[in-house]
Formats: structure tokens, C-alpha cells, sequence
């Protein structure tokens, strides 16, 4: 799957998709290369590119304090929900995120000129 969120953040980067927004929504997720992106107006395809990085992050984030509870080094299980829970849900936004990419792109290839 990441590596399809890569391909998507190729094509944007010159592709019609470029216009797809909403990645500013990921950084209240703990998202943080999302805001400094956007911030510092970089093209389309740098928002993926960091919205992919911060996903991956979160779920080795996910799987280190799952890893924690099964070892009993401390993590209690709450803060392990805590951390596959925002793991799930990122990737499950950055899921949508493709697919409106995708959707995009294929209507404006379906255009006639």
C-alpha cells in the first residue's frame, strides 16, 4: 500500500491530480510533515510524500508499544489501543486520500478536448 501512495505522489507531481486537496486535516492526527509542507508551499506531491512517511512512523510507533504489551516492558493496553488505533486510522485516511487521487485523475483523463 505504500508503495501505491508512492506511485500516486509521482503522478501528482506532474499529473492532473495535483489539484486534490485535504492533506492539511492530517495534521491534527499527528501528522506533522503535512503542516510543514503546506506551510512552506510545497507542491503536491511533497504532501504525500510526507503523509506516507508520518503513516509509516505511526504504525512502527504501533507495533513497537504492541510489541511493549507482549513483553510486559510497561506499555499498559490502552496506550497500545491508543497507538494501533491512530495507525489504523491514518492509514485509512491515506487510503481515501489515493482513491480520491485516483478518482481525480481518471476524470480528467476521461475528458474530451
Amino acid at each position: 500500500m505504500i508503495a501505491e501512495l508512492n506511485a500516486i505522489a509521482g503522478v501528482a507531481a506532474g499529473g492532473p491530480a495535483s489539484g486534490v486537496a485535504g492533506l492539511a486535516g492530517l495534521a491534527g492526527m499527528g501528522f506533522t510533515g503535512a503542516g510543514k509542507a503546506e506551510a512552506a508551499g510545497a507542491p503536491f506531491a511533497d504532501l504525500l510524500t510526507d503523509a506516507v512517511s508520518d503513516v509509516n512512523r505511526l504504525e512502527h510507533q504501533a507495533q513497537k508499544t504492541m510489541e511493549g504489551l507482549m513483553t510486559g516492558s510497561g506499555v499498559d493496553v490502552h496506550q497500545a489501543m491508543i497507538a494501533t488505533e491512530k495507525a489504523s486510522m491514518a492509514f485509512e485516511l491515506s487510503l481515501a486520500v489515493r482513491n480520491k487521487a485516483v478518482q481525480a485523475y481518471q476524470q480528467v483523463m476521461s475528458m474530451q478536448f
